[in-house]
């Protein structure tokens, strides 16, 4: 005779070691576990074509409510420099300390607009998805990496304008401008380790991301973005090691190696010792640094 199962004893739970095995033998595997750092990044590899239509998507909605569109991806940061023209240039008379201060200030404000972007961007990368993280199965790296694919774009699109806007201001085209692009791909690169480290940050703690632009404000008046660091520090005699310290500021470092290469009136002497190699110190830094850290929190994304 069988005993009915509501009369049969209790079963004793599973402990983690047995629970592992059962699940061994019978091809179980814990679902959303974290893969290994290499089957991570082959995974991720696979997905480049998502990352890179996922960033196009979200370039052609950014503004897709706007009469202007796309324009204003060339609009605001114009706008922004006119401000800072105003109140550097005109009212604060940096003029003096800085030749060709408005392509100078250009140079520098389309730059920080990517570089901030990008971190921004990032802190909601995860946060801002959680339909799409919880609906489908895919490295969630993808998704501050798309960010920042999406806003290189966008920075593509107006260094065009950047050309013209040099041109206009009797700028001459010279062979240091190929520089410019060894310098962009290591601020991109820079940049999408940063936006991992900020999607992970903000995935747990969301209130970062009303934080972020009061940090960013701070940063952005340290890195020279509107005044000519190297003059008014000297000016002032600061000691050297404040000079250094601001010169290492990554976002400083990639705006000047941008204005080195497109400047006639910004030398070398203005940049820090080593900067190349600087650069990409920083750059390897954060995406090796950024990369390991999120994916160390791989399984928790979406979560709770």
């Amino acid at each position: 005779m069988t005993t009915p199962p509501a009369l049969r004893p209790p079963q004793p739970a599973l402990t983690g070691e047995a629970a592992a095995r059962l699940a061994a033998a019978h091809g179980l595997r814990l679902s959303g576990a974290r893969p290994g750092l290499a089957e991570y990044t082959r995974q991720l590899w696979g997905r480049r074509q998502f990352i890179t239509t996922f960033a196009a998507a979200r370039m052609a909605a950014t503004y897709s409510t706007a009469r202007l569109g796309q324009v204003w991806h060339l609009m605001t940061p114009l706008l922004n420099a006119a401000v800072y023209y105003f109140i550097f240039g005109v009212i604060l008379n940096q003029t003096r300390h800085t030749p060709q201060f408005i392509p100078y200030l250009v140079i520098g404000v389309f730059t920080w607009d990517f570089f901030s972007s990008a971190l921004n961007s990032g802190t909601r990368a995860v946060s801002g998805n959680l339909g799409l993280v919880r609906a489908l199965h895919f490295p969630r790296a993808a998704l501050p990496l798309s960010t920042v694919v999406q806003l290189f774009q966008q920075l593509l699109v107006t260094m065009g304008a950047l050309l013209l806007i040099l041109l206009a201001f009797g700028q001459r085209p010279r062979l240091s401008w190929l520089l410019v692009l060894p310098a962009l791909g290591l601020l991109a690169v820079f940049c999408a380790g940063c936006a991992m480290i900020m999607a992970r940050i903000g995935s747990k703690m969301p209130d970062v991301s009303q934080l972020m632009p009061f940090v960013l404000r701070t940063w952005m008046y340290f890195s020279g973005v509107m005044w000519n660091i190297s003059s008014t520090l000297k000016s002032h005699d600061f000691p050297a090691f404040v000079m250094t310290a601001f010169q290492w500021n990554p976002a400083a470092l990639f705006i000047d190696l941008m204005r080195f290469a497109l400047l006639d009136s910004f030398h070398r002497v203005q940049l820090p010792h080593h900067a190349w190699p600087l650069a990409a110190g920083w750059a390897l830094l954060a995406l090796v640094g950024g990369y390991v850290f999120f994916w160390k929190a791989e399984e928790a994304y979406g979560r709770g």
